[in-house]
């Protein structure tokens, strides 16, 4: 990757040496609604380069820390925020909610190339040298955004870990803070960032310490067939930590289908549903309450129903959050 500094002819070694300095500039010190303080960006990024990043295939050097990275997907760009990087993104797209009140400031000033995924021109036009997917969809190669394309421009890419990782845990989404963090040299932040999510998750064990796990069926979507949460994605992982237990953690996925017959067969005893796109909550409820094959069902008998944003679900700062918010729900006299 070039620098813009590379663009100057040194003819002296104290204009090389200024070059070399030119490097470290243009990183963002953390914004007032950033949870991960840090030092100043030219301390954090001085040092540790060029590092070498592999992900879902793909090895990538770096020489510097990327200037005009480019976010798609909710949580990558959350990621991004949460380590005080807005100032070294130049645009991001791709939103499934609100972003977090905490980096609403920030995100404000970031262009927005498009709703959901821009075209590969809506992406060079703001000439990135990284682009950050969320979703392995991202890099689509039909609709021209591959990372191979990418890499033939000049750019740089990085695919969040969960899209080639099995099973994904929170330990997990420590290593992908830690390695956004490694490529933008601001690697304290990112410990500081873990360290926060942690207390988080420590306090829900604390409280539910000692407590029975309730049976959990996750609907996502589905009419003829439940899409569901299988045992590989965080989903898993979070209904553990929550004090629940997926009746469907067999499924060797991060999802998959079955059918309403093998959810009555499982009883379980809470249904969790994941809130995105149009269908409202509400109306999946109505669904579930009047499907025939579910009639006998603890949690269908009992209404007995948790609500997750798909967001807080998917490897991103979200997951301890989420945590919290599903034990409160599956076992409230315990946050009473």
């Amino acid at each position: 990757m070039k620098s813009r500094c590379s663009r100057l002819i040194p003819v002296i070694v104290t204009f090389a040496l200024l070059l070399a300095g030119c490097g470290n500039t243009g990183q963002s010190t953390p914004s007032a609604g950033s949870s991960a303080a840090a030092p100043s960006a030219a301390t954090s990024s001085a040092a540790g380069f060029p590092v070498t990043v592999s992900d879902c295939g793909v090895t990538t050097t770096y020489q510097q820390p990327p200037r005009r990275a480019v976010t798609l997907n909710q949580h990558a760009t959350e990621i991004m925020l949460a380590l005080g990087l807005e100032k070294s993104m130049v645009a991001t797209a791709y939103l499934d909610d609100k972003v977090l009140p905490e980096y609403e400031t920030a995100y404000k000033g970031i262009t927005v190339l498009a709703k959901e995924y821009p075209s590969y021109e809506a992406l060079l036009s703001v000439e990135p040298d990284f682009v950050y997917g969320g979703f392995a969809s991202a890099f689509a190669e039909k609709e021209g955004r591959s990372r191979d394309t990418l890499a033939k421009a000049g750019i740089n890419s990085y695919l969040n870990i969960e899209g080639c990782t099995s099973p994904v845990t929170t330990a997990t989404v420590d290593d992908e803070i830690r390695t956004i963090g490694k490529i933008f040299g601001v690697s304290d932040r990112a410990e500081h960032q873990i360290a926060a999510m942690h207390d988080v998750l420590d306090g829900v064990k604390q409280k539910i310490d000692g407590i029975d796990p309730v049976k959990v069926f996750v609907y996502d979507s589905g009419d003829k067939t439940a899409f569901t949460a299988g045992g590989a994605g965080v989903g898993n992982e979070m209904i553990t930590l929550a004090g629940g237990t997926n009746v469907f953690a067999d499924l060797g996925k991060t999802f998959g289908d079955v059918s309403f017959e093998q959810v009555a067969e499982r009883a379980p005893e809470v249904i969790v549903i994941y809130d995105y796109g149009d269908q409202p909550v509400e109306s999946k409820k109505a669904f579930l309450l009047t499907n025939p094959a579910l009639k006998d069902v603890p949690a269908i008998k009992n209404k007995r129903f948790a609500v997750l944003p798909l967001s807080s679900t998917v490897l991103g700062v979200r997951v301890p959050a989420g945590v919290d918010s599903l034990a409160r729900q599956l076992h409230p006299d315990s946050f009473a």
